[in-house]
């Protein structure tokens, strides 16, 4: 019989940070009422974290005030833990293109900061959330969370103690910041609702298939590893349809307004070049580290030829959801279901 994934986390202390964030409120429903000691939630803003004590209200949740820029209040509070999930970051592309150094300071530095931390308080692993932004990145936001990637996986070559590893992730349903709020929100003030370019293509995977993927990565990733989600993907036609639909719509209530600045026609989770020494894992793909299988050089002065034939993993030859598969995800979702019961109450 299999382990369940989650035992690994029996009579450990664990911290998330940013975790008051959508990524942190879906792993506490999953720890909560687990065999965990501890579960410490580290971020920056006292309100949220507030609410999320009020919510819970269940004395296995401790809360610390900080920002991984900080290095000393990282010590501090990873005293004892064994595992830590890693999802404070700077998220949004514009906030990050007006401030591209704020984005530097949270996602490259904070990380670092946060690793040589971990490392020097014995942490057993720590899992960093990355982003199909990091993969052939046009944006701030991108480029410093490849940074973050590369950070990782060249301290997980220093750690010895600790495990450090990535999941990287394409579009979370309903995550803070991603369209579908955006739509919701629209629907609710009855205004159309506003698409960037219909034939775009996304991701779609939500919190808990993301929980999973990190659970799965604290079992069986070794140092250096990137475990990426097989998922499926819609254009952004279909998804707005979808959600119209969903909300009796007529499908003509739609603002087109072109692809913004700092955006992809499609999402990338894994490169050409890392598609192939990528191994496939059923619902995962593995991306091993480049420091398992080279030396330096192998950089300088050797090629590969699989490079010419290879593919990259994208949200256009994934498999793209219709309509009706898409329906049957959406009415899944809490935002959903709220605001449909806001439009029958009224």
């Amino acid at each position: 019989m299999t382990k369940p994934l989650i035992d690994i986390f029996n009579n450990k202390i664990i911290l998330i940070t940013g975790g008051t964030g959508s990524f942190g409120h879906a792993v506490v429903e999953r720890l909560i009422n687990s065999d965990a000691n501890e579960i410490r939630i580290f971020s920056r803003d006292e309100k949220k974290q507030d609410d999320m004590r009020k919510k819970y209200n269940n004395p296995k949740l401790s809360f610390y005030i900080g920002d991984i820029r900080d290095y000393q209040t990282l010590f501090n509070c990873l005293n004892g833990v064994n595992f830590v999930f890693h999802a404070a970051a700077l998220k949004q592309v514009p906030s990050c293109e007006f401030f591209p150094m704020e984005a530097v300071k949270t996602n490259i530095i904070g990380t670092e900061n946060l690793l040589n931390a971990c490392i020097n308080r014995g942490v057993s692993k720590i899992i960093c959330l990355s982003t199909d932004k990091a993969v052939y990145p046009i944006n701030s936001m991108g480029l410093s969370k490849a940074l973050m990637e590369k950070i990782s996986i060249s301290k997980s070559r220093e750690s010895k103690e600790t495990i450090i590893a990535v999941t990287r992730f394409g579009n979370v349903m309903a995550s803070r910041g991603s369209v579908i709020p955006l739509f919701c929100n629209q629907i609710s003030q009855n205004i159309p609702i506003t698409i960037t370019n219909p034939e775009m293509t996304r991701f779609m995977m939500n919190l808990n298939q993301a929980v999973n993927l990190v659970f799965y990565a604290f079992n069986f990733a070794k140092p250096g590893d990137i475990y990426v989600q097989k998922s499926p993907a819609s254009t952004i036609k279909n998804l707005s349809e979808a959600i119209l639909d969903l909300f009796d719509i007529d499908k003509t209530q739609t603002n087109i307004i072109g692809t913004r600045n700092g955006e992809k026609l499609y999402e990338v989770l894994i490169s050409r070049e890392e598609m192939v020494y990528s191994i496939d894992k059923g619902d995962y793909y593995l991306i091993p580290p480049y420091h398992e299988q080279k030396e330096y050089s192998d950089f300088i002065d050797k090629g590969n030829s699989s490079l010419n034939n290879s593919v990259e993993y994208t949200s256009n030859n994934t498999k793209l959801l219709d309509i009706q598969e898409l329906k049957t995800m959406l009415i899944k979702l809490e935002q959903i279901k709220n605001l449909k019961l806001s439009k029958l109450v009224k």
